[in-house]
């Protein structure tokens, strides 16, 4: 009897180990299986911004800037820096959730430069702001609101500040959130610009874009200016005699951009004629008349990433920073 009863108390002291350890294990193999489902699409709910940010530690104080003004690398304090790049980017009349995302995709942007930086100055990424290109110093920043500075700069500063440590990831680094004006309607690949590609840089829906102040334009040039500029920009000499026989049928890529064209017999890639020509966007169309090209282009810049006004329409629908960047930016993660 008394082997008996010690027979069962072992019994239950190994279920009483057995089962929360079954029961864990359960739970583990629920909760991993959840985590693979695919997540919904962004959107403009509040879900995006339920989810707890992964924590970042590879943030910095100061941000390496070379200024083409001066022809310096500069240590500009990473607050100045995100004001300066906002206040250079975006007008301050658009929504405060488009200012927010443009601010922490030039955090993230700035960061990843860093982190593939390769001039031999040391510095991170150019940036020429007397000129307002890139970021905006105070004293620039005095001269451009004149008046208007203190209220801007309240404003600006206190938006800065709320997004001052998000950042975007992928892989758990900062991701290379590039951004531009206007789209086509549909964002761009980045292999089809800069020749490599990225998961987060792909073709997404920028169909507000349409709308945009200034979304096509034609730029008129005569033959011989395009002549020139088809000379200095690709070293192709076009011959004076056939201008309408110098520009070929263009293919495109899936998102309607340029991806090359023969032009006066070689094949050129529409971002390279892009360039030579100085043309808003690779998305263009040309057209021979009268001894000049008319060149219509639809969107302006890369294409590539963050389109200023799609983001600006976003938030006016009401959508959240989180959730414009993470439409723009698919696969990334906001982290602080």
């Amino acid at each position: 009897m008394k082997k008996a009863f010690l027979l069962l108390c072992a019994l239950l002291l190994v279920l009483g180990s057995a089962l929360p350890l079954a029961g864990y294990r359960l739970a583990r193999a629920v909760l991993g299986r959840r985590a693979d489902v695919s997540p919904a699409p962004a959107s403009s709910t509040s879900a995006v911004s339920e989810a707890a940010p992964a924590a970042f530690e590879g943030d910095a104080d100061v941000f390496l800037i070379e200024d083409l003004s001066i022809g310096e690398v500069q240590q500009v304090p990473k607050r100045d820096y995100l004001i300066g790049a906002a206040a250079a980017e975006m007008p301050l009349t658009w929504p405060d959730e488009a200012l927010k995302a443009q601010i922490v995709a030039a955090h993230s942007y700035a960061l990843y430069c860093r982190d593939h930086a390769s001039a031999a100055n040391g510095s991170w990424l150019s940036a020429d702001p007397a000129r307002r290109q890139g970021y905006l110093t105070d004293a620039v920043l005095h001269s451009y609101w004149g008046t208007d500075y203190e209220a801007n700069y309240a404003r600006l500063s206190a938006l800065a500040d709320a997004v001052l440590s998000d950042i975007l990831c992928y892989d758990g680094a900062a991701a290379g959130t590039s951004y531009f004006a206007i789209s086509n309607g549909r964002t761009e690949a980045s292999e089809n610009v800069w020749g490599s590609a990225l998961p987060y840089l792909v073709p997404v829906d920028s169909s507000t874009d349409l709308s945009a102040d200034n979304y096509e334009v034609t730029l008129t040039l005569s033959a011989p200016q395009v002549q020139q500029l088809l000379s200095s920009g690709l070293g192709i000499a076009a011959d004076s005699a056939a201008p309408e026989r110098w520009f070929g049928e263009t293919t495109l890529t899936a998102s309607g951009y340029a991806a090359s064209l023969p032009v006066c017999g070689q094949t050129v890639s529409g971002t390279a004629l892009r360039r030579a020509l100085g043309l808003r966007s690779a998305c263009f169309t040309i057209r021979y008349q009268d001894g000049s090209f008319l060149i219509t282009t639809k969107g302006y810049g890369h294409g590539v990433g963050l389109s200023q006004w799609g983001a600006k329409a976003l938030a006016e629908q009401g959508w959240t920073y989180e959730a414009i960047l993470t439409h723009y930016f698919p696969g990334t993660q906001l982290c602080r």
